[in-house]
């Protein structure tokens, strides 16, 4: 769960003051965005691939996935998306989805109508920069997946999406051990092209290595320097230090 806030905007600045600086003036334009809040029920689609959509999405509890759909059905999970994140923000360039979206857990969303969307990115270059930074951050994120697929090893591939998962948690405030995991072992096989029966025996595996400990949908880092080392985990594709903006 996030912390309390009276305002679910607020997660969407937090995450936005992590990776670009947003100053007073444009914190309050972000705070008089329209955003109508839906709680939604686990494995609930939100958008389907080919629908036209004229709102994004704010995550604001839950987890959420964007996958597609071989022709006999097997699905490919593309990314995953936690608290702060706005995972269909190029649909204000591109409105028609070329995937699906769908919830993996109980989740509550806020709903931000493109005009307004728009309206303040016309208005506000630094907000509209800051937003455009995430959709560039988002695809760093697919390339680096594209290399953790297609060169690690299983073991470096499981380690290296708790890595990145625990690094985005932080990032908006859930860090703290134990950190939400409640990502199944299918889920996290669509995600990296592996098996139930591999994932189980590599968690298997990072547990006996004193690494992680994994229970009731939570995880708890016991050597992060170490877990870093066998992930080949560099979070510099995540773009969250600072010192990385403009």
């Amino acid at each position: 769960m996030m912390p309390n806030s009276p305002d679910p905007i607020e997660i969407l600045i937090r995450r936005l003051q992590r990776s670009a600086g947003l100053e007073t003036s444009e914190l309050a334009e972000l705070r008089n965005l329209p955003v109508d809040v839906h709680d939604v029920a686990k494995n609930e689609t939100l958008a389907h691939e080919g629908e036209r959509v004229e709102q994004c999405i704010l995550l604001l509890e839950g987890f959420l996935i964007r996958f597609q759909h071989t022709r006999d059905g097997k699905r490919q999970i593309l990314s995953f998306y936690v608290p702060g994140d706005i995972p269909d923000l190029q649909t204000l360039h591109l409105p028609t989805m070329d995937h699906s979206l769908a919830t993996i857990t109980p989740a509550r969303i806020g709903r931000i109508p493109h005009k307004a969307m728009r309206e303040l990115c016309h208005r506000n270059r630094r907000v509209a920069d800051a937003l455009w930074r995430e959709t560039l951050i988002d695809a760093a994120v697919a390339r680096t997946w594209v290399r953790c697929v297609g060169r690690l090893t299983a073991h470096a591939r499981v380690a290296h999406m708790l890595c990145e998962l625990h690094a985005r948690l932080d990032a908006v405030g859930l860090g703290e051990d134990p950190v939400p995991m409640p990502i199944t072992q299918a889920d996290f096989g669509d995600a990296m092209g592996l098996s139930v029966v591999q994932i189980n025996r590599t968690l298997r595996d990072l547990r006996e290595e004193g690494l992680i400990t994994l229970h009731r949908r939570e995880m708890i880092v016991h050597d992060l320097p170490r877990l870093h080392h066998a992930a080949e985990f560099d979070p510099l594709y995540l773009h969250l230090d600072t010192r990385q903006r403009r």
